[in-house]
């Protein structure tokens, strides 16, 4: 059988039958993801005395809960949950190191995380000016699941699959290639997604 012919959801239910080879094919396609994410953590890891080994089989049990939790019915395409996944494995793992230094939140992220390479909250991610701008100064108010809840209402699977990478400070090269798209489609999602999010806070004000 030539599985690489194969798509990922009969892979995946063939995992889930416990085939081995299924499993290789899709580590194969998607083992890229894997070093796209560890770059993000590497200088920290280093300096926390964890080298790209230890990174990298931490990024492996990420890699294998996304395979085995992944469905269909996820609002999220594959190549982002396993993004999700083995980003929020090496979040855990760098938290275990130097929990008072990292202050990672192994299940969502903060508003208010000062991301180790940029020195860039989320709220400066998404929004382009300063930290003046209305935007930012009015998600400080807003209750952030819930904001989340709305933003992924108003965005097509393609943006919020754009914006949960982008808000983990993936570079726009780095999410085309994840998702398999071109870097200007990943641009001009990301000025939608801006121009969305500026909609939603200026219609909950008027609501307010």
């Amino acid at each position: 059988m030539l599985y690489e012919d194969i798509g990922d959801s009969e892979l995946i239910y063939m995992i889930g039958e416990s085939s081995e080879e299924a499993k290789e094919v899709l580590y194969d396609k998607y083992k890229y993801i894997i070093d796209i994410v560890i770059k993000k953590y590497l200088t920290t890891a280093k300096v926390l005395g964890y080298d790209y080994n230890d990174l990298y089989q931490d990024a492996l049990v990420g890699f294998s809960d996304a395979i085995s939790g992944y469905r269909e019915d996820k609002d999220s395409s594959l190549a982002t949950f396993i993004t999700l996944c083995v980003d929020r494995r090496l979040q855990y793992s760098i938290r275990g190191l130097n929990n008072k230094k990292a202050k990672l939140n192994a299940e969502s992220l903060s508003l208010d995380y000062i991301y180790e390479n940029s020195k860039v909250p989320l709220r400066d991610i998404i929004s382009d000016d300063s930290l003046n701008d209305p935007l930012i100064m009015a998600l400080k108010r807003e209750n952030y699941e819930d904001l989340l809840h709305t933003i992924k209402d108003n965005l097509s699977k393609m943006e919020w699959d754009v914006f949960e990478l982008m808000i983990r400070e993936l570079k726009y090269i780095d999410i085309a290639s994840i998702l398999n798209i071109e870097p200007k489609q990943v641009d001009n999602s990301m000025q939608r997604i801006k121009k969305k999010i500026r909609s939603i806070i200026d219609n909950n004000r008027e609501d307010m």
